[in-house]
């Protein structure tokens, strides 16, 4: 093993445990960072050091990275609703992205993999492409947060003269989950019949395990300065999804959703807003994800991915049906 240190953030999520258990396998020595130290238990029995550090405390981001060669900056808050929306997901996501750099800049740190993701993507021409530019829709601010953050990375790499390749995932989904992230949410609720009906919004579904493999191989492959999008081509609907869960359950008399209009799934946001502001609880449908997103294809153009990163993911279905299978039985267990 070498004595060279590959830090990856967030190690307890779900693409940075998978990171963290595919960076072993290769003889790596790691090192990852929690929230709270007290959680161990994603990195039960992994020959790995577990620090304790915050991307919004440059103390603890330089205790641990020190003597840090590589690092995966995978933490950051995948949230699409808060209360003050401003402040928690866009500051915090810009302000951590700043502190990263700076403190890797103090330590030493020779090349960052920095995960961003495909909402900082121009889907007004389609398949979005890292040529195409960025999201140019301002409504939303976990999508404002990942567009602005994504540009800092580049400047901030650039500015400290340190290699920095961009990845951009798509809906991660699959095994290795310690908790349910956003996109295994929702397959979840699929296998318990919780999709009354379909809002027409398209998903991208990828494994999470082909998108740790192509972090990795960004790292080791992948060109300074540039943007590789981590997904599949084309796109999956929510009755595509659900019929998949179907075939392969079919004691479970899941139901294909019917489409609802849009005005329709408009006025029901509206209302789940309303209640949101009263319960502080996330509204399940917003008025302005809505005019993001329904009726758009999530189809990408991975063409720079297959090349540099020797990207070549399994199948949307294949990646559903493996996630369906492993929350059906192993989450379900616990």
């Amino acid at each position: 093993m070498s004595n060279e240190i590959s830090l990856v953030t967030g190690g307890n999520g779900h693409l940075g445990n998978n990171l963290v258990r595919l960076l072993l396998k290769n003889n790596i020595k790691v090192r990852t960072t929690v929230r709270n130290i007290d959680n161990k238990v994603p990195f039960k029995d992994l020959d790995c050091e577990v620090v304790q550090a915050d991307i919004t405390d440059r103390s603890s981001l330089k205790k641990a990275f020190k003597g840090v060669t590589n690092l995966y900056a995978v933490a950051a808050n995948f949230s699409m609703w808060a209360k003050n929306p401003k402040e928690e997901i866009y500051d915090n996501n810009m302000q951590g992205t700043q502190n990263v750099f700076d403190i890797a800049k103090e330590c030493g740190i020779k090349n960052i993999v920095y995960v961003s993701s495909v909402a900082s993507l121009d889907f007004t021409k389609l398949p979005a492409s890292v040529e195409n530019g960025y999201n140019k829709d301002r409504r939303n601010w976990y999508y404002n947060s990942k567009n602005d953050s994504d540009k800092l990375a580049l400047e901030l790499g650039k500015k400290y003269g340190i290699k920095t390749v961009l990845v951009l995932p798509s809906a991660m989904i699959g095994s290795e989950a310690h908790k349910l992230s956003y996109s295994n949410n929702l397959i979840h609720q699929v296998l318990k019949g919780e999709i009354p009906v379909d809002t027409n919004i398209s998903l991208n579904w990828i494994d999470v395990k082909d998108v740790a493999l192509g972090t990795f191989n960004a790292m080791k492959s992948g060109k300074n300065g540039k943007r590789y999008i981590l997904s599949n081509e084309k796109h999956t609907t929510l009755q595509e999804t659900v019929k998949v869960a179907a075939d392969m359950f079919p004691e479970l008399n899941l139901k294909i959703p019917k489409k609802a209009p849009k005005w329709l799934l408009y006025s029901v946001a509206g209302l789940m807003e309303f209640s949101s502001k009263l319960s502080g609880k996330e509204p399940l449908l917003q008025r302005h994800y809505i005019d993001m997103f329904y009726g758009l294809k999530q189809d990408y153009n991975i063409d720079n991915s297959r090349r540099d990163l020797n990207f070549n993911p399994k199948s949307s279905k294949k990646a559903l049906e493996s996630a369906l299978l492993y929350l059906k039985n192993d989450w379900d267990k616990n």
